[in-house]
């Protein structure tokens, strides 16, 4: 993402993706600093077990926080549900 550290997403976060999400949260991961950005505007759905790996990502950050920016309506979601004021995740509509 030009100007700023992230990943941008597109498409569907399913069990047939997923292991191309989870390389790419564990890049993410690996070059965090502060903020990092996960633009999902072009994402049209993701499952639990994709959330879940935004959220063990964001959970295992030593600082800072991920910012995702305009996700499918489900994500926000399954984060109050599952992981309540997790402040790690900063959900931008």
């Amino acid at each position: 993402m030009p100007g700023r550290s992230g990943i941008r997403a597109r498409g569907e976060i399913s069990a047939r993706t997923r292991p191309s999400w989870e390389q790419a949260l564990s890049e993410l991961a690996r070059r965090h600093a502060d903020v990092s950005y996960v633009e999902l505007s072009d994402v049209a759905f993701v499952d639990v077990a994709g959330v879940t790996a935004l959220a063990v990502t964001a959970m295992s950050l030593t600082d800072g926080r991920v910012v995702v920016e305009n996700p499918p309506p489900q994500l926000p979601r399954v984060l109050e549900m599952f992981w309540p004021g997790l402040d790690r995740i900063e959900v931008a509509l």
